[in-house]
């Protein structure tokens, strides 16, 4: 039976979802070492970084380009910021070339990380910091590691200096947990599904850029409107969520870009 477009948006909320229990299983180990020290100090962060994130990045065909955990300087010896960061093998990567076992990011070798500096005004990490939930950035070029459009998933991670009351309150964010995700490689794993379906399909974000598409004119990246819903149903056919994120699957003509 062909699939419907609820079907695909489905899909796409179970793919997230997997990244997002990824992340929530990597938190907590994250959290117990910061918690056992004041200023924890990066060689501990690092080793526990690397020994959750590197066997996700070097499974086979991973889903994940990228992970690690991004500290706020407060909890750091001597850092304004910390990056435990790795990369996963890259194919002819513009800045690493070919690589076949993981990289670590390297702030040092780039020459243009100036705007690391208020990091804290970045996507990936504002968002999570004001709303305490997780995100979802991107579609974007990924200047810094991949040179590729991604999408990043970022999670809060929080001290455990405080009681169960206070971090229900209003726990302490001390940095994120998070993964980058290739469009390449979300194409492989949806975009079969997404042509099972007679009418054109386009993924978007929230401001309406191309995830992915079904429609060859629209390209990653791209932005198109994203149908509005009825002010009587609350709901718009041509439009579906997809659960757990802020992507929508758009339908029909309006995944031509045009109304």
């Amino acid at each position: 039976m062909p699939r419907s477009a609820h079907d695909v948006a489905l899909a796409v909320g179970e793919v997230f979802a997997g990244v997002f229990d990824q992340l929530v299983a990597w938190r907590a180990p994250v959290e117990h070492v910061i918690g056992a020290a004041p200023e924890t100090r990066p060689a501990e962060i690092d080793q526990v970084v690397a020994s959750l994130v590197l066997p996700r990045l070097t499974e086979a065909d991973p889903m994940l380009v990228g992970a690690g955990f991004i500290a706020d300087g407060e909890i750091v010896r001597g850092r304004d910021v910390h990056f435990a960061w790795w990369l996963g093998p890259l194919d002819a990567n513009p800045v690493l070339g070919s690589t076949t076992e993981p990289t670590r990011l390297d702030l040092t070798t780039r020459g243009y990380t100036e705007y690391l500096r208020d990091f804290r005004a970045l996507e990936w990490y504002r968002i999570p910091a004001t709303t305490r939930h997780a995100h979802v950035t991107g579609p974007y070029v990924d200047h810094l590691c991949t040179c590729d459009y991604i999408l990043t998933l970022t999670m809060p991670v929080h001290a455990a200096d405080a009681s169960d009351s206070e971090r229900a309150a209003a726990p302490r964010m001390v940095g994120v947990i998070g993964a980058d995700v290739s469009v390449r490689r979300l194409e492989r794993e949806l975009l079969g599904a997404f042509l099972e379906v007679e009418a054109p399909l386009a993924l978007v974000n929230e401001e309406g850029r191309v995830v992915l598409s079904t429609e060859p004119a629209l390209q990653v990246g791209q932005l198109v409107p994203v149908p509005r819903a009825s002010e009587e149903t609350g709901a718009d056919a041509s439009t579906i969520a997809c659960p757990g994120t802020p992507l929508r699957v758009i339908v029909g003509p309006a995944a031509s870009g045009s109304n």
